[in-house]
C-alpha cells in the first residue's frame, strides 16, 4: 500500500510543473506575437498611419456673387450694387461651438462689430441675453455641466438639456466687457453658418486696418477670410421701389415656404434671394452663378486651405420697358391730384399706361394718402391687387359681347334708349335721357354712354327682345351673367393678366340674387376688377382683339468686362394669351364708338380732349360703389368711382391708358379721371404743357451729370 501511495504522489507532483510551464510558454508566445505586431505597425505601417492621422479632405464650397442690376428703358440704373469689403467665415465640417467661440474671441481682437447703440433699427448684430448665454456656454461647457445633476443629464434629451444649461447661466456669468461682447456678436454670426457655407461676419464699414489685421492672422483664424460683398442701391430713390422688390438679408436667408425648391437648385440656406416683385419674379436671372472653392479640411473638420476653382459670375441684368423720365411725370401728376383735388373719402389715384401692341408697360403708379401721417405714399402695387367697380368703361366690352352672343348683329344693332321700369321695382335709365325715347345704335350708345342699351343687350342674351313698362323680367339672369363674364374674360376682365410680377389679384365676382343685377352688370355696376385688368382690356380693343400679357422687362443683358451692361442675352417677346372671338367690322364699330366719346358732339370726354395734337379714343366711367378703404369707421358708405380708359393715336395706337379716382362723394363734380388721362397723354406725345419736355429733361440730366 505504501508503494502505491508513493507512486501516486510522484505522478501528482510531476503533473503540476508541466501545466505551469505550458502556461508560461503560452504567455511568452502571446507577448512575442504582440511585440512582433507592434513592431510591424510601427516600422512597416508607421508612415501610412501617420499619413492617415494627418489626412485632409477636399470638398467643394460655394460663395455668393453680386446680383444682376435693373435699368430703365434708356439703360439708366434703377437698382445697382455697391461693393463692400467683408470679413467672411466658412464653417468646416464637424466644427464645434467651442471651436467657433475660440475663433470669435481671437477675431474680436482685430475687428469691431456694430452694436445696437450705433444702429437705428434691429440688425443681425443685436445681442440678446440668450445670445450672451449661448456664447458663455460654448466657452464654459464644463462649468455649466457641474451645475446639473447626473440624473438630469441622464434623463433629459439634447434640446431640453441645453435649455437647462441656458437656465443655469447667471447674470454674473454674462457680465462681458466690450471685447467679449464683440466676440459674442461674432460668434452669433458664425453659429448661423451651415457646414461649408460662407457667411459675412462683417460687411459694412469694414476698415482697411481691419482687413490688414485679419489678413495678417489668417493662419490662427481657421475658416476666416477677407473678401467682398454687395448691397443693393437705388440711384433714383423711391422711384418704382414698390415693384422693383426687395432681397432677403443673410440672416433671413431662404424663405421657409420655398426653401426646399431653392436648396434643390443649389442655393445655401443663408443665401440672399429676391423676396418680392421683380427681384422675386426674376430671381433665377438676377442671382448669377455662385463661386466655387475647393476647401481642404483636416481630420478635425477645420479648414486648412481654400483654393478658388471658379470665380462665379454676376447675375444678368434686367432692362425695363419704362422710361424713368415719363414715369416720374406720371407719378407727379397722380401725386399732385391726390394732394390738391381729393374729395370726401377719396385718398388715392391710380394710373397705368402701356403699348397696346406688345404689352410693354410705359408707366405705372398708385399714389395714396397715409391715413395716420397725411403723407402721400407710393401704392403702385395697388394696380395689381386693389379691386373696384369700374362703371361705364366696360360698355365697349358689353357691345362686343352682344355681337359675340348674337344678341345684336350688324343688321340689328339699333335700339331705343328709354327709362326702364320692371314689376319688381328695378329702374334703369341713362344720364342723357331721363324720359322719352331716343334711338341709338352701338356707336352712339357708346358715345352717349347708354345704360339702357347695355341693359337691353343683357335682356336679349337672356332671350327677352321686347320691353314694356312694368314688365316681369323673366330671364335666366344667372346664365346671362355667366356668359357676360366669359366674354369679358377674353379681354382680361376678371382674370389674371399674366404680368411679370408675382401676387397679381383676379378681381371679385359677386353672387347674383335677382334679374336686375344682370342688367346693371352689363354697364359695370357689379363685379370688381383691378386697374391692370382694365389696362389689358382697353389694350385688347386698341390693337384689334389680341389679349397680350403686360410686362415690365424688355431685355435680359449680360455684364461686360468693365461691369457695364453687356450683350443681349434674351429679348422678351410679346405673349398673346388669346384673340377675341369677334369680327373685324364689329371691332371697328366699337373703336368708332370710343372715338366718338372723346371727339363726338355728345361725347362725355370731348371737352377734355378738344384741341389735342393727337387723336384719342376712350371711354369714361362712373360707378356707384361702397367704400372699402382704410377708414374702418366709414366702411360701407355709398361712394362713386370715376374711371377712364383710352388709347392714342386712334388710327395707329402707341399708348393705352387707364385712370381711376376711387371713393369720391356721390354728389361730386370731380373729373380728375379724364383730366389726368389728358395730362398723361400730353406728356407722352410731348405737347401742350409738356411741349418742351425733351429740352427740360436734357437740361436736368446735364445738371445731374455735372453735379
Amino acid at each position: 500500500m505504501k508503494t502505491n501511495n508513493k507512486n501516486h504522489n510522484k505522478k501528482k507532483k510531476s503533473h503540476i510543473p508541466f501545466r505551469l510551464n505550458f502556461l508560461f510558454f503560452t504567455v511568452f508566445l502571446l507577448f512575442a506575437m504582440l511585440i512582433v505586431r507592434l513592431g510591424y505597425l510601427q516600422i512597416v505601417k508607421g508612415e501610412e498611419f501617420e499619413t492617415e492621422v494627418q489626412r485632409t479632405e477636399t470638398t467643394l464650397a460655394t460663395g455668393t456673387v453680386p446680383r444682376g442690376e435693373i435699368y430703365d428703358k434708356l439703360q439708366r440704373k434703377l437698382v445697382g450694387n455697391d461693393a463692400l469689403q467683408a470679413i467672411t467665415y466658412t464653417r468646416g465640417t464637424g466644427v464645434s461651438s467651442k471651436d467657433m467661440a475660440k475663433i470669435a474671441v481671437d477675431l474680436a481682437k482685430y475687428i469691431k462689430m456694430p452694436n445696437i447703440t450705433e444702429l437705428e433699427q434691429e440688425s443681425d448684430f443685436d445681442l440678446s441675453r440668450r445670445d450672451l448665454k449661448d456664447f458663455w456656454i460654448a466657452l464654459n461647457e464644463d462649468k455649466v455641466n457641474k451645475r446639473i445633476s447626473d440624473k438630469q443629464k441622464e434623463t433629459l434629451d439634447g434640446s431640453k438639456l441645453y435649455q437647462l444649461q441656458v437656465d443655469k447661466v447667471t447674470d454674473e456669468d454674462i457680465q462681458f466687457d466690450e471685447e467679449e461682447q464683440e466676440a459674442a456678436a461674432i460668434f452669433k454670426r458664425m453659429n448661423g453658418a451651415y457646414s461649408l457655407s460662407t457667411i459675412n461676419i462683417k460687411s459694412e464699414d469694414v476698415t482697411n486696418d481691419e482687413i490688414a489685421k485679419v489678413s495678417e492672422n489668417l493662419l490662427t483664424l481657421p475658416g476666416v477670410d477677407t473678401g467682398t460683398d454687395w448691397v443693393r442701391t437705388y440711384p433714383e430713390g423711391d422711384m418704382l421701389k414698390s415693384i422693383l422688390g426687395n432681397v432677403t438679408s443673410e440672416s433671413e436667408g431662404l424663405p421657409e415656404n420655398k426653401a426646399a425648391t431653392y436648396l434643390a437648385r443649389g442655393y445655401a440656406r443663408n443665401d440672399r434671394v429676391g423676396k418680392s416683385d421683380l427681384e422675386l419674379q426674376y430671381e433665377q436671372v438676377l442671382s448669377g452663378s455662385k463661386s466655387k472653392s475647393e476647401t481642404e479640411t483636416n481630420q478635425n473638420g477645420d479648414i486648412v486651405n481654400t483654393i478658388q476653382s471658379y470665380a462665379g459670375e454676376k447675375g444678368d441684368n434686367l432692362v425695363l420697358t419704362i422710361d424713368m423720365d415719363f414715369q416720374k411725370i406720371v407719378q407727379d401728376i397722380a401725386k399732385n391730384s391726390v394732394a390738391t383735388e381729393s374729395e370726401g373719402l377719396n385718398d388715392s389715384a391710380y394710373v397705368i399706361a402701356a403699348n397696346p401692341n406688345n404689352g410693354k408697360i410705359l408707366a405705372m403708379t398708385g399714389q395714396k394718402r397715409n391715413a395716420k401721417t397725411g403723407e402721400i405714399e407710393d401704392d403702385t402695387l395697388g394696380l395689381l391687387n386693389n379691386t373696384y367697380q369700374m362703371g361705364s368703361v366696360v360698355k365697349p366690352a358689353t357691345v362686343l359681347a352682344g355681337y359675340m352672343d348674337g344678341a345684336i348683329t350688324l343688321a340689328d344693332n339699333t335700339l331705343a334708349d328709354e327709362p326702364l321700369l320692371f314689376v319688381d321695382g328695378t329702374k334703369i335709365s341713362s344720364v342723357f335721357n331721363r324720359s322719352g325715347s331716343v334711338t341709338v345704335n352701338d356707336i352712339t350708345a357708346l358715345e352717349r354712354s347708354s345704360n339702357v342699351y347695355m341693359s337691353k343687350i343683357a335682356m336679349r342674351m337672356g332671350g327677352e327682345y321686347d320691353y314694356y313698362n312694368k314688365m316681369a323680367l323673366n330671364i335666366d339672369y344667372k346664365n346671362v351673367i355667366k356668359k357676360l363674364r366669359s366674354y369679358y374674360a377674353q379681354f382680361g376682365l376678371g382674370v389674371k393678366t399674366g404680368i411679370d410680377l408675382p401676387g397679381e389679384g383676379s378681381g371679385f365676382t359677386g353672387t347674383a340674387e335677382n334679374p336686375g343685377l344682370a342688367l346693371t352688370f352689363a354697364f359695370g355696376q357689379y363685379d370688381t376688377y383691378t386697374p391692370i385688368q382694365m389696362l389689358q382690356y382697353v389694350s385688347t380693343i386698341a390693337n384689334g382683339g389680341k389679349r397680350i400679357a403686360p410686362r415690365l422687362v424688355d431685355e435680359i443683358r449680360a455684364t461686360d468686362t468693365k461691369g457695364n451692361l453687356g450683350a443681349v442675352q434674351t429679348q422678351l417677346e410679346s405673349d398673346v394669351l388669346n384673340i377675341v372671338d369677334v369680327g373685324e367690322t364689329e371691332m371697328d364699330r366699337v373703336q368708332q364708338g370710343m372715338y366718338q366719346v372723346a371727339n363726338g358732339a355728345n361725347g362725355s370726354a370731348t371737352s377734355y380732349f378738344r384741341g389735342t395734337d393727337y387723336t384719342i379714343a376712350g371711354k369714361t366711367g362712373t360707378a356707384e360703389a361702397f367704400y372699402d378703404g382704410a377708414n374702418k369707421s366709414r366702411k360701407g358708405e355709398s361712394v362713386t368711382n370715376r374711371t377712364f380708359v383710352g388709347y392714342a393715336p386712334y388710327d395707329n395706337p402707341e399708348i393705352a391708358v387707364f385712370v381711376i379716382i376711387p371713393y369720391l362723394p356721390n354728389t361730386n363734380t370731380n373729373h380728375e379721371n379724364t383730366i389726368i388721362a389728358r395730362k398723361v397723354l400730353d406728356a407722352y406725345f410731348q405737347v401742350g404743357d409738356y411741349a418742351d419736355l425733351s429740352k427740360d429733361i436734357a437740361e436736368e440730366n446735364k445738371a445731374t451729370t455735372e453735379e
